[in-house]
């Protein structure tokens, strides 16, 4: 596994959100490991029918974007803390809400 420090991680896990995709270079400045960036890169498509599928850009709508879902980096930051994610967040029922309970466990010590 990857090893952060764990202010690094902690400044990171701040900054998600639970909606967001980050994109590569976006990730690369605010220094998340490349290997993490490699494994969890992957493209998106914006759906249209509702505005919270929609993908936007710089404050434009893009049909396809590569990046790194915020809740994705939130799960691997929590496991590089070694937090049990999915006991942390078995009764939550959205990504916002995980990364609340990630963010809350840590905050807690668990």
């Amino acid at each position: 596994m990857v090893e952060i420090a764990r202010h690094r991680a902690l400044a990171l896990l701040t900054e998600c959100t639970g909606d967001d995709i980050w994109s590569v270079e976006h990730c690369r400045a605010h220094r998340v490991p490349e290997q993490w960036i490699d494994e969890l890169a992957d493209n998106f498509e914006s759906g249209f029918r509702a505005d919270s599928h929609t993908i936007y850009f710089k404050d434009k709508v893009t049909n396809q974007f590569r990046g790194v879902r915020d809740i994705d980096l939130a799960v691997r930051i929590a496991e590089s803390l070694g937090l049990q994610v999915d006991r942390v967040t078995a009764a939550t029922f959205s990504r916002r809400g995980m990364v609340a309970a990630i963010k809350q466990a840590i905050m807690d010590g668990d």
